[in-house]
């Protein structure tokens, strides 16, 4: 495969680059995300205007009609920058559940206003119970009045107090764990009956617990079909942080070849020392393994039948979480004691790259979903 950017692509990622370096060196970010919402509404601003929150859009909504090779572009530098934003939970989840399962008035509605950054998404479709399961749903909604009426607990929603909408993933019908039956819903942040829970994440970011009793809901997408479209969007979404945690995986390298160089002992650079050189060469294929399956996943979703998506998507989470943990613990070790501080970079790298090992499912998970679709 032919991972080549375009020559546009090629100009996209360095004007994300030029805008992430100048906008999010380290001690802004340290205090963007000890901030309320945990990133800067002027930076979403920006986002709108530079067409970022449209890239995968189509056109007929205010976007530009991209690919999943674009957000990848995007999402990998993301990382290098260590971006805290709501991106990821709002454009690519929320954006894609609406894109994917809205009707045409919902979609008219919704995308326009995301794409100018007026409306924030986030989706809450994981439970306490539910152990990266997409299909336990125990969450309730039944219909009245001529409406539903949603009731259970959803949990880590990402910037979930953040987003004036919330999709909510709920079972219409069925037992919990089987794939018919589940429906999504629209609701509003305000809705009585919808409460939160919020909390900082150890990477900085925000979630909340979301507690629905008798919360009214709107209809997302066909009744009790929701499940192709959640896992479609979530394997879209798990290529979109494979992306992230190679850009993060380029800095820590980066980062921890530099301190090498300059840090002498017994008037020496370490980095001369063989034993680092090969920690380093260890780090460099990790990394260079990790951005080949995950461009090679971006490449094929859109083309690939639902099991290649999925196959490829698992494939390159597992490689991700593998590679995270052996460059992240390099760096720190190769650090030395610095690495370990709050002043350094390199832990809240090494943090956000821990976090990514856990979403959409841990590396075990996709080992297992990944020898299950090549089995069947």
């Amino acid at each position: 495969m032919n991972f080549t950017l375009s020559d546009e692509q090629i100009l996209f990622q360095e004007s994300v680059d030029n805008f992430v370096a100048k906008e999010f060196d380290f001690d802004q970010r340290r205090g963007l995300v000890t901030s309320e919402d945990g990133f800067s509404r002027d930076h979403w601003a920006n986002f709108s205007e530079l067409g970022w929150l449209g890239l995968a859009l189509d056109e007929a909504h205010g976007g530009l009609g991209g690919s999943a090779l674009d957000t990848t572009v995007l999402m990998e530098a993301f990382g290098r920058g260590l971006v805290p934003s709501p991106y990821l939970s709002s454009v690519v989840l929320g954006g894609g559940l609406v894109a994917t399962a809205g009707n045409d008035v919902q979609k008219s509605t919704l995308l326009p206003s995301l794409v100018v950054g007026e409306l924030i998404l986030a989706f809450a479709y994981a439970e306490p119970r539910g152990r990266y399961d997409l299909a336990h749903v125990e969450t309730r909604a039944e219909k009245k009045n001529g409406g539903y009426v949603l009731s259970g607990h959803k949990s880590v929603v990402f910037h979930g107090t953040s987003a004036e909408r919330i999709v909510v993933s709920a079972r219409t019908s069925g037992a919990v764990g089987e794939v018919d039956g589940i429906s999504l819903f629209l609701l509003a942040r305000e809705t009585p009956g919808l409460s939160l829970r919020p909390y900082p994440t150890i990477d900085g970011l925000r979630a909340a617990e979301v507690m629905l009793a008798e919360a009214s809901g709107e209809l997302l997408g066909a009744e009790g079909q929701a499940y192709g479209v959640i896992e479609a969007v979530i394997d879209n979404a798990i290529i979109a942080v494979c992306a992230e945690a190679v850009g993060i995986m380029q800095t820590l390298n980066e980062m921890t070849r530099a301190y090498v160089d300059s840090r002498k002992q017994f008037g020496v650079a370490i980095g001369k020392f063989q034993v680092l050189q090969h920690a380093l060469v260890d780090m460099y294929m990790a990394h260079e393994l990790s951005k080949s399956l995950t461009y090679r996943a971006a490449g094929v979703v859109v083309t690939a039948d639902m099991r290649g998506r999925a196959r490829a998507a698992s494939a390159a989470k597992v490689q991700i979480g593998k590679a995270g943990k052996l460059i992240g613990e390099q760096a720190v070790q190769l650090h030395g004691g610095m690495g370990m501080t709050d002043e350094l970079a390199i832990g809240h790298y090494f943090k956000r790259l821990a976090m990514i090992e856990t979403l959409f499912g841990n590396t075990d998970h996709h080992r297992r979903r990944f020898a299950c679709l090549s089995a069947a």
